[in-house]
């Protein structure tokens, strides 16, 4: 949550203004995390109810001890193979999940195949190839400055396909038509290096997985680069854009 949650937070809160979708609808969430994206649907949607679910029983037993609004009911389940009857719910949605999944194009099948007619897939992916994350591309581009391997990890190789072209492309082969795809922008504030370090230091997530491998001397060696990449002006302030897409079932 340190490291992404309270970015995520931010970034679900312009996806649901720009998504405009109905009072009252049945809701699926798929990789629900710490429950980031759960929250604003409730505080911003006024769902009807809200199956939030996440292949990772401990982001939903998080969840579950910090969300207690009767409307939701979390799950554990995988994207790919949902357990929900064809055309049985109003808006479908995914926070910055999409491209951590094995296999993309069965699960907006998926998304796809439990959308009653009207309904909305909706989801949102942070635009890694042209640095949209700004800190996370500051880390990578410092970490490559010291081990050229590292490159090969950053989110912005790994996924490419994290464009508008790129999504547009994904829903095409899992036959979802005319998707309607907006930038999410915002900033993230650090009060000073150290507070942007620190989360790098916290060994959840790709990034900080990666700095949590390193030797001590290579850590400092790494903190450093990353100091003198981003200067010593305070607060620090760097963009961040997300990609939004939605599309409506028709028929």
């Amino acid at each position: 949550d340190q490291y992404m949650g309270r970015w995520s937070r931010l970034a679900a809160a312009r996806f649901l203004d720009w998504l405009k979708a109905p009072d009252a609808a049945v809701w699926l969430e798929l990789g629900c995390g710490t429950g980031a994206l759960t929250s604003a649907i409730l505080a911003r949607c006024a769902p009807a109810s809200v199956l939030a679910t996440d292949a990772s029983g401990d982001f939903l037993a998080l969840a579950q001890r910090t969300i207690t609004d009767p409307r939701v009911r979390f799950q554990t389940a995988a994207a790919e193979g949902l357990a929900l009857v064809d055309g049985s719910v109003d808006v479908v949605t995914s926070g910055l999940v999409l491209n951590f999944l094995p296999d993309r194009s069965a699960a907006l099948r998926e998304m796809w195949r439990v959308l009653r007619p009207g309904g909305l897939l909706t989801l949102y992916v942070w635009d890694y190839p042209d640095g949209g994350l700004g800190f996370v591309d500051a880390f990578w581009k410092a970490a490559a400055d010291l081990d050229p391997e590292a490159a090969g990890l950053d989110e912005a190789k790994r996924f490419p396909f994290c464009t508008e072209e790129g999504l547009v492309e994904l829903c095409q082969a899992a036959g979802i038509a005319a998707p309607k795809i907006a930038p999410i922008e915002i900033v993230t504030e650090f009060p000073d290096f150290e507070a942007l370090w620190h989360p790098f230091t916290l060994g959840a997530g790709p990034a900080p997985g990666y700095c949590a491998r390193l030797s001590e001397d290579q850590r400092l060696a790494l903190k450093a680069g990353l100091r003198e990449r981003l200067g010593a002006v305070t607060p620090l302030r760097l963009s961040a854009r997300a990609w939004a897409l939605k599309a409506r079932r028709t028929g």
